[in-house]
């Protein structure tokens, strides 16, 4: 099938996909309202098959050190698939099937998949990434940028990590947790029994953003959006917290927004 943007509607909800711009979610209207921040570069992107910054674009696979492209100098930043064309695999009115098959620079071959399901009062989505080659480390996430303000109201985040990543001057984890501080964050938190995370528009909307996972990022340090990224591992997980993706053991995650109106 062509990767041609594909419209989801379920109620009064609508999603726009885009497999042609790195598998993203280019919009996500509620009643006529835009939750997430128009542009290319946004709406909601794929990470994989890694989440924010690898230290240097470098990370080791037993005794070899690959090295990743510094798009983000001087580190690599959030993978390699949202800058290229997913294919698309199945559409229904409401859900969409995405592929996309690991390539250079990534050093493995790989496919990850993602499904994007939108009912009348949620988006779950949920990403795989399988090999029958090599092993290889991995790590899967979402980067949505919600719009700060909706009609004029700004938007309140609440959530209660058990602890904080202490970030380095070079934006990565330095190895400490530490107790959770006031925001404005561009910050990596652990939240063990699952990310749980609110944004409340006051008077309009609730929207809620859950995982299995136990790491989310949270940055509010923009005017225009706020981020909630659930992620299997920190920022250089690659390298400090490795998932290992095998022929026989794929890494999966899943995430669920879902919003109330108020």
């Amino acid at each position: 099938m062509s990767n041609e943007p594909i419209t989801l509607t379920a109620g009064d909800a609508e999603a726009t996909v885009l497999p042609g711009n790195g598998g993203r979610i280019g919009g996500l209207r509620v009643g006529g309202t835009e939750l997430l921040r128009q542009g290319e570069r946004y709406g909601c992107f794929p990470m994989v098959p890694w989440c924010g910054r690898i230290r240097e674009g470098r990370f080791r696979d037993g005794a070899v050190v690959h090295q990743m492209p510094l798009n983000s100098p001087p580190h690599a930043i959030h993978g390699t698939a949202r800058d290229a064309a997913w294919r698309t695999a199945r559409v229904t009115v409401d859900e969409a099937v995405l592929t996309y098959d690991l390539t250079d620079p990534w050093p493995y071959s790989g496919r990850v998949t993602q499904v994007i399901a939108l009912t009348g009062d949620a988006l779950t989505l949920t990403m795989s990434v399988e090999t029958y080659e090599s092993s290889f480390p991995a790590q899967i996430g979402w980067h949505p940028w919600f719009n700060r303000t909706l009609d004029g109201t700004g938007v309140e985040i609440a959530f209660d990590p058990a602890w904080q990543e202490e970030r380095g001057d070079d934006h990565l984890p330095t190895g400490n947790r530490i107790d959770p501080k006031p925001g404005p964050w561009d910050d990596c938190f652990g939240m063990p029994d699952g990310v749980d995370v609110t944004l409340t528009w006051p008077e309009r909307l609730e929207l809620k953003v859950t995982s299995r996972e136990e790491w989310v990022v949270v940055y509010d340090e923009q005017e225009a959006a706020v981020c909630v990224e659930p992620q299997t591992g920190p920022p250089d997980g690659l390298n400090t917290l490795p998932r290992l993706v095998t022929p026989l053991e794929p890494l999966e995650a899943t995430t669920t927004w879902r919003w109330t109106r108020l």
